[in-house]
């Protein structure tokens, strides 16, 4: 065979390999593709075909409007503090987990009288702070509740001034630690948060009762109440320096239950509750009356039993 020859048999062997590979190229490809198509992956807007994973992994309701225990923690609102005698505390007419029939507590109104005598607790302490919720939320989550009610951040705002109100930055660091400290113990456990009342409202109602006024020079509230007929500039300004951090508090209380799938506020409804002298308590006209607590577990319960998507 002549050199020329053997050149032309070499060039044909080498283009029918190189359409070989193009060949097993575009069938690979072909089955590649026919591959994906036939699964259930998705991309941009395309809908997921029924059965998909997508499907699998949407997220269902989570909130029960029907739960079977309730835990209480907050402050001395939740504890019924003077709704019955002077400077004591009456947790049998908390809006949370009371069992007076002038009240209708949360617990009562989900429960049943005799299931929430057994399935609900109060551990909400007189006089507590945001900081000191992770303990209360430790103690409760012992009990496995369904359900836990929050009511607190009043006191983070009435302090002696001002400036030694909670900043709004360490108030959301200790509401995040202690839905943590919560979440560790029950990640499916629901939680239900009040927001703070308008102090500045107790204040214009209190203020019409010489009796109130009297009290409330004992110390109750300072940064808001103290020198309660005073409507100088100052007094003004210091007043609205702690209704605007109440609303900061407030917000807080929003943003870090939105971001829990089983938490959820009031929407401000306790806050936005214009009440009178009868939901404050006749022996400090601060603290709610019997009747103030109602209508605390009247909210608390639209709130709860509420069907939202």
């Amino acid at each position: 065979m002549g050199l020329g020859t053997e050149r032309g048999t070499r060039r044909v062997r080498r283009r029918r390999s190189r359409t070989a590979l193009v060949v097993r190229t575009a069938a690979a490809l072909t089955a590649a593709v026919v591959g994906v198509t036939g699964c259930d992956a998705v991309g941009g807007d395309s809908p997921a075909p029924s059965g998909s994973a997508s499907k699998r992994t949407e997220a269902a309701p989570v909130w029960d409007t029907s739960p079977e225990s309730v835990a209480a923690v907050g402050d001395s609102i939740t504890r019924g503090f003077d709704a019955c005698t002077v400077l004591s505390d009456c947790p049998e007419v908390s809006w949370a987990t009371g069992s007076s029939t002038k009240v209708d507590s949360l617990a009562v109104r989900l429960l049943g009288r005799a299931e929430a005598a057994e399935h609900s607790w109060n551990y909400a302490v007189t006089g507590a702070r945001m900081a000191d919720l992770t303990g209360q939320m430790t103690r409760a989550a012992a009990r496995k509740p369904e359900l836990v009610a929050v009511m607190v951040g009043a006191n983070d705002a009435c302090r002696a001034t001002t400036s030694a109100m909670t900043s709004v930055a360490d108030f959301r660091a200790q509401f995040r630690e202690a839905m943590g400290a919560l979440r560790e113990k029950l990640p499916k456990a629901q939680v239900y948060v009040a927001s703070i009342p308008d102090l500045k409202r107790l204040w214009s109602q209190g203020r019409t009762n010489p009796l109130g006024k009297q009290v409330w020079k004992l110390g109750i509230c300072p940064s808001m109440l103290g020198d309660a007929d005073a409507l100088d500039a100052a007094a003004t300004l210091r007043r609205n320096t702690v209704r605007d951090r109440v609303a900061d508090y407030n917000e807080v209380l929003r943003e870090v239950c939105a971001k829990d799938r089983r938490c959820r506020t009031d929407d401000g409804a306790v806050h936005a509750f214009r009440f009178g002298t009868d939901q404050l308590s006749r022996w400090d006209w601060f603290h709610p009356s019997v009747d103030g607590q109602a209508r605390l577990a009247e909210i608390a319960y639209r709130a709860v039993t509420a069907k939202r998507p």
